[in-house]
């Protein structure tokens, strides 16, 4: 496996757990926020991840569509961001602001606990592939130096 190839992979993870650090914030930024309306409450978000192969990678970073999926993994593509659908947390609160007509407010179906455990893993996994670009990155180094 090349080098540049080392480069990509860990490039690829790195934006993959930047997206999920920052869907993580967004979840937790809005956790309480409250809605008198179930269609106006912020909903959960979670990015959906899957494996790219060596070459699809390569072609996606050249413009070229087509792939072949019996390469080995080499990357990891976003395919999107999908809303969950847990149920939304329906509190009665009549003095509330936002209360509807019953006196309850809908608050979002972001789990704390869930968001602070992926908050954690994207950052560790975001460190490897950092520590990944640094290895690969020494040993490019001493290459050059073996010459001298």
């Amino acid at each position: 496996m090349a080098l540049g190839t080392i480069f990509d992979i860990a490039g690829t993870g790195m934006n993959a757990q930047s997206l999920r650090l920052n869907t993580t914030a967004s979840n937790l930024a809005n956790a309480q926020s409250a809605s008198s309306s179930v269609d106006q409450v912020y909903r959960s978000r979670q990015p959906v991840f899957a494996a790219m192969h060596k070459q699809a990678m390569q072609q996606a970073l050249s413009g070229d569509k087509a792939a072949n999926e019996d390469d080995a993994n080499a990357g990891v593509q976003v395919l999107g961001i999908v809303e969950s659908d847990a149920p939304l947390q329906r509190r009665y609160e009549p003095t509330h602001p936002k209360a509807d007509k019953d006196g309850y407010v809908y608050y979002p179906n972001v789990n704390v606990v869930e968001e602070m455990t992926n908050m954690i893993s994207a950052s560790r996994s975001f460190q490897m592939n950092v520590e990944v670009m640094n290895s690969a990155k020494q040993m490019v180094q001493r290459v050059l130096t073996l010459g001298q």
